[in-house]
């Protein structure tokens, strides 16, 4: 396997696995007014992702700058032709973190009510326009023959697009619920199984349209394999949460997000960006660093991955039991 492709299938593993974990942190989040009824419980919730949402994040800043690395090309263009999106998803990000730590700070229910909402804001934007700047790389942007981005916002928000968001908005809710459910005891236990139950269904909905449409445009054999994949265990997931196996129910679930975003880059490659005009794609291969770069890239990577990986596990393992509301949140 060429390096090139070596570096497109670890750019997809990176965002993979930040999907599948900060998913599940953006469906807490969206979910803690609708769960939480008081404010013990809403910080019983928060203490599910208070000690792994920082670390989730990494994953994307480590994709983020593999692309820059391995094709700057892609990066360039991308970054250019979404910037809007990708500024009001930083912004959301930030805005988040800085709720999680100054609800607390004061103990007035104005003031947390305030930093509750932007919990939410911070959750649900990036959740939606994810899914957004995803269905536009899998369906093409109009590029330049110098690979600039030639259109406007408006070019952004077609019906495609706009599926994609509610794709990524309902699986990931679907994903915090089950996760919660997981997490937490009763009444908390139940309430989440009750929200995956409801918004189960519309995500399952949403993700079959999109696989649909996505093959329709992008036919490939793998991306269809996958698709079809994605559906199935997310129907496994909801059957597994109807009948209170919540651990299962999160395998499940992350295992559609995943299977999903395998779905886009099969069947992108081996572009990596598409053009909607007839001045050609950007590659795996005219959009790559040198040779260079790239073996020197490899190196580090097989080195210091496995020590990363180790250590988030490690992580996980440590706060995997249940989380009470006598565990004082997420502090």
């Amino acid at each position: 396997m060429e390096l090139t492709t070596v570096w497109f299938v670890l750019v997809a593993a990176l965002f993979t696995g930040y999907f599948v974990l900060e998913g599940f942190d953006f469906g807490v989040g969206a979910l803690l007014p609708v769960l939480g009824r008081d404010e013990p419980q809403r910080r019983m919730l928060l203490g599910t992702i208070g000690p792994v949402w920082d670390g989730n994040e990494v994953w994307v800043i480590t994709a983020g700058g593999a692309m820059f690395a391995a094709f700057p090309a892609w990066y360039a263009t991308l970054f250019s032709a979404l910037y809007l999106p990708l500024l009001l998803i930083l912004l959301a990000l930030i805005l988040r973190g800085v709720a999680f730590e100054y609800r607390g700070m004061r103990d007035h229910p104005t003031w947390r009510a305030r930093w509750d909402a932007a919990i939410v804001f911070g959750s649900t934007a990036p959740a939606f326009l994810w899914g957004v700047a995803f269905a536009n790389i899998a369906r093409g942007l109009p590029l330049a023959p110098d690979g600039d981005y030639t259109g406007g916002l408006l070019d952004l928000l077609h019906p495609y697009a706009l599926l994609g968001g509610v794709v990524t908005l309902s699986l990931f809710v679907t994903h915090g619920a089950v996760f919660l459910a997981l997490k937490t005891e009763a009444p908390i236990r139940a309430r989440a199984a009750r929200a995956a139950t409801r918004v189960g269904p519309l995500a399952l909905a949403a993700l079959a349209a999109f696989a649909v449409w996505t093959l329709t445009t992008r036919s490939a054999p793998a991306a269809a394999v996958a698709a079809a994949a994605s559906v199935a265990t997310l129907c496994g997931a909801l059957a597994a949460n109807r009948a209170r196996r919540e651990g299962w129910a999160f395998v499940g679930t992350a295992l559609t997000i995943g299977l999903l975003v395998v779905t886009l880059f099969t069947a992108l490659y081996p572009a990596v960006l598409p053009s909607t005009l007839p001045t050609g794609d950007l590659t795996v291969t005219n959009a790559a660093s040198s040779p260079y770069t790239l073996r020197l890239m490899t190196w580090v990577a097989a080195i210091f991955a496995p020590l990363v990986l180790l250590y988030q596990g490690w992580t996980y393992w440590v706060f995997r039991k249940r989380v009470t509301t006598a565990d004082n949140g997420y502090h």
